[in-house]
């Protein structure tokens, strides 16, 4: 079962009277005023419907009223930013329907005549309107009265930030749970357990859903198993030709693999089956962009923007390409604050316009918002030394391998013999014979900086031997700050890095 076929359960269930199955008496009687309304819907005239099921009562009709009201709001607020990309301004236009929505759906939910789709609308206005620990509880709310819609499932993965948050939550048990959860492993990157999960969903029935097949194709893209990804990918393809979703993705891949031909079949392919949906125009983006065509790329981008303003990897893309034309004002215009990826591309245009304290925050906040591709530790510890700043580098270094081995990676971290070295080297500097000494045996586990660590390790063992004593002066065991702000970076005495649960 495909992520289509899991909307298409929602959709059988949101306008159910096109549905052979029995009306209710309410049902009945606004039969007409629904029938005519979700004609207007479908046209995407949001007022329209909502004006003629004023007065409604089903359920149904209800929620269809106001998802109405909600989605005229959304197309309103995106008719103001649409013809202009990228002006900081456009964070600030707001969808106007959203508190008299929530004053009306938050009424239906104390008096418990919300269903399953009113708890879900009602979980999207909450989250709008950044509530998000109330928006967290009415979608397990929402999965408990309906757990079918996969909907509600999704924007409850979009508000949770890490695996700890999983443990408070009393979800359904029920088999959506376990796509659920596969789900959310995979956008936190914890992709060993999310291929369990979908190991697991395969093994109970669903051994034929395109769904999971692209999913696990994702989460081979994800920890860079390239030759994985393309592998399953060109499978998929095989046994869904027509498919759009994730598309985007494959492209990127080969993109990186620069397989210019299979690129430009797929771009062809795509304009052929549906050339206005948003990952044909980013498939479209990536092929110009391989053939260093930056600004039809970048105009495929904007194209798809057009068509979803709230598609991040097309603003991420978007961005890329202004990088290449040498735009870096409008590049940053292009990485917007809301994804740690952009945040760490951002912090690399402030690089290049040398406006270091400006990359300083951007590295820190990508790492405060939950670091995706867990780089901007390494980006700020890498700034800090160009800027000559060691203690506050040596910190950045150690948060980093923390964070790296913490989170059972599956996936090697080429930073991570970097930091080592800079670990090793730092303490070596500061007298910390013992410390410097564990740093260095962790460099020879690795390629590139094998030598360098074996070096370190005699010239540790000669100093021994003169006598050189190791130096005592340690602060308190180091902490990273809470908050970062430009002129105040970590300036504490850096404490020796435990070592013995690091094993590469």
């Amino acid at each position: 079962m495909g992520r289509t076929e899991l909307n298409m359960l929602s959709q059988m269930k949101v306008f159910p009277f096109t549905c052979c199955c029995a009306l209710n008496e309410e049902d009945a009687r606004d039969l007409d005023a629904y029938t005519l309304a979700k004609s207007y819907f479908d046209l995407k005239e949001y007022d329209r419907a909502a004006y003629f099921l004023r007065g409604c009562k089903s359920q149904k009709a209800y929620f269809l009223y106001m998802y109405s009201r909600y989605l005229s709001g959304e197309k309103k607020k995106d008719d103001e930013t649409v013809d202009s990309l990228g002006p900081l301004e456009k964070g600030q236009v707001k969808n106007e329907a959203l508190r008299e929505l929530r004053v009306e759906l938050s009424k239906k939910h104390k008096a418990r005549e919300l269903d399953g789709f009113g708890l879900y609308l009602y979980g999207v206005v909450l989250r709008k309107l950044d509530l998000v620990k109330e928006a967290i509880d009415v979608f397990v709310e929402a999965a408990h009265v309906l757990p079918l819609h996969w909907g509600a499932w999704l924007e409850l993965c979009n508000l949770i930030t890490d695996k700890e948050m999983l443990k408070f939550l009393s979800l359904p048990d029920t088999w959506m749970k376990e796509f659920f959860l596969a789900h959310i492993y995979t956008e936190l990157q914890l992709i060993e357990e999310a291929l369990q999960k979908y190991q697991s969903l395969i093994d109970a029935g669903f051994s034929k859903s395109t769904y999971i097949i692209s999913q696990i194709a994702v989460a081979y893209h994800n920890i860079r198993d390239i030759d994985k990804a393309l592998s399953i990918f060109n499978e998929l393809r095989k046994q869904d030709p027509y498919r759009i979703e994730n598309m985007d993705t494959f492209s990127n891949l080969l993109y990186v693999r620069s397989m210019k031909p299979e690129l430009s079949y797929l771009a062809h392919n795509l304009c052929e089956i549906d050339k206005y949906r948003v990952e044909t125009c980013c498939v479209i983006g990536n092929y110009y962009s391989l053939r260093s065509q930056h600004e039809k790329a970048a105009l495929y981008f904007q194209r798809a923007l057009k068509l979803n303003p709230r598609y991040l990897g097309a603003w991420t893309l978007m961005g890329h390409e202004y990088m290449e034309m040498k735009n870096t004002s409008a590049a940053i215009q292009a990485y917007r604050p809301n994804d740690s990826r952009m945040l760490v591309a951002l912090g690399e245009c402030y690089e290049k316009l040398n406006q270091l304290v400006e990359a300083k925050k951007c590295y820190w906040r990508a790492y405060a918002v939950g670091d995706v591709e867990k780089m901007a530790l390494v980006k700020l510890a890498k700034l800090h030394e160009q800027l000559n700043e060691s203690e506050q580098a040596a910190q950045c270094y150690i948060k980093y391998i923390q964070d790296i081995y913490s989170c059972g990676e599956i996936v090697e971290h080429l930073e991570v013999s970097t930091a080592f070295r800079y670990l090793a080297q730092y303490y070596f500097k500061c007298k910390l014979w013992d410390e410097a000494s564990a740093c260095a045996q962790k460099c020879c586990a690795f390629n590139d900086t094998r030598e360098e660590g074996k070096a370190l390790l005699r010239q540790i063992l000669q100093l021994r031997n003169q006598g050189e004593t190791s130096s005592t002066d340690i602060a308190a065991p180091f902490f990273l700050p809470a908050s970062l702000s430009a002129n105040n970076t970590p300036t504490r005495r850096v404490s020796p890095l435990n070592l013995s649960s690091v094993t590469p």
